[in-house]
């Protein structure tokens, strides 16, 4: 080989190990969003005393209630969501460590399941976030009330999960950007 063919040879080189490099940070990057992101979800828990009157007549009830995920099937998916993101994650993670070349078949695989765990979360995090404008804002025309008056800390834990989800979302998106970009360049 002359010298320019030498050349070329180290610059594919040097990009191939850049978006190595790039797509382990980025795994790494969304295993700990989307880890984190359960857990904290997972733990979000709140109790309060309600005061409650049935009548003028009667003595002020006090009763303690409970905000916890579970009590919403949309922060349920969301969990579920951020769990899967995560298996994933770690699996996909392990395998692109341990495999060095990869076969255009296992690019255009991984790079199907990227954008369907990126799907997943982006609607996980859109149904957690309407229920969470729900219990912030509540809803006068079905008589709904506000719950984050009474469970701020609930409240604000489930926001942190959700941001955390949603930077997990867009690292899947630049995962897919960076898988879609390095086929692209394979196949000139």
């Amino acid at each position: 080989m002359d010298g320019n063919g030498s050349n070329i040879v180290k610059v594919v080189e040097q990009s191939s190990r850049r978006v190595t490099y790039c797509d382990v940070m980025l795994r790494f990057m969304g295993l700990l969003l989307t880890l984190v992101a359960a857990i904290v979800t997972g733990l979000d828990k709140e109790t309060q005393t309600i005061s409650v009157s049935i009548s003028k007549n009667l003595p002020t009830l006090h009763v303690p209630v409970t905000a916890k995920w579970q009590y919403m099937s949309a922060t349920v998916y969301f969990l579920i969501s951020n769990a899967i993101a995560c298996s994933y994650t770690l699996a996909s993670l392990v395998a692109s460590m341990s495999v060095r070349t990869s076969k255009d078949k296992t690019g255009i695989l991984v790079v199907i399941f990227d954008l369907t765990i990126m799907a997943f979360l982006f609607s996980a995090n859109g149904a957690a976030i309407a229920v969470g404008v729900l219990a912030r804002d509540g809803n006068s025309h079905v008589q709904w009330n506000k719950v984050c008056n009474m469970f701020g800390g609930f409240c604000r834990q489930m926001t942190a999960a959700i941001i955390l989800s949603l930077v997990g979302s867009l690292v899947f998106f630049w995962l897919v950007a960076l898988a879609i970009l390095n086929l692209h360049k394979k196949s000139r």
